[in-house]
């Protein structure tokens, strides 16, 4: 599990690609590989991935990422010298400052709109219908492993607004329009929701 709070951006160094398979290494501050072990989960990007080897002194981490995880997210997308969010699991006993978030990601969202000021931005973002039902007006959502409030619900998709806090240490920053985000929903928001529909439909077929 995760916060959705992302502790630091993280730099591709080696990407090795095979048929719907990518092994992915990251250059990250050795500071945030400490007390690691081989098969730990780390949110990349918001993607749970497992740790297959790491070397602390060099701040160095590689996983493997196979075909269900590049069909649904942007990790399939990535280059060498690209940018990710990274933040560690979830310890008993830390502070949970965005949600509870899963790292299982169900679809990508596309960057449509994006107006950015000296201290504000807007982003809008184009979603799926299927996942819209989902989507609250100040309701919680991980976009590309950062827990964020939504904004404004339309009919083809959603807005946020980011603060340079945010913008300054995760890759929303540097997005931009075109660019595919990954999404996790809300699992709480989501069982709420499809509880709701199945009664309301044992009862209309009562």
């Amino acid at each position: 599990m995760f916060t959705g709070i992302v502790q630091c951006q993280a730099q591709i160094a080696a990407i090795a690609s095979a048929p719907n398979f990518r092994q992915l290494t990251l250059a990250v501050a050795s500071n945030k590989l400490q007390q690691l072990a081989l098969g730990a989960s780390i949110a990349i990007n918001g993607v749970c991935l497992t740790v297959t080897a790491f070397d602390e002194a060099a701040g160095r981490v590689t996983f493997d990422v196979i075909d269900e995880t590049l069909a649904r997210t942007n990790l399939g997308a990535l280059a060498q010298g690209d940018w990710v969010n990274f933040e560690r699991s979830l310890k008993f006993g830390d502070e949970i400052g965005g949600h509870l978030v899963s790292g299982h990601i169900q679809t990508t969202a596309e960057l449509i709109e994006l107006a950015r000021s000296e201290h504000n931005c807007r982003m809008r973002l184009r979603l799926e219908a299927e996942y819209l039902p989902y989507v609250l007006a100040k309701g919680f959502i991980t976009v590309d492993g950062a827990s964020l409030t939504v904004g404004a619900v339309h009919a083809d998709g959603f807005e946020l607004h980011l603060i340079p806090e945010t913008l300054s240490i995760t890759t929303l920053g540097q997005r931009q329009v075109g660019d595919r985000l990954n999404i996790e929903l809300d699992q709480q928001t989501v069982t709420i929701v499809q509880t709701v529909e199945r009664v309301m439909q044992q009862r209309q077929q009562a």
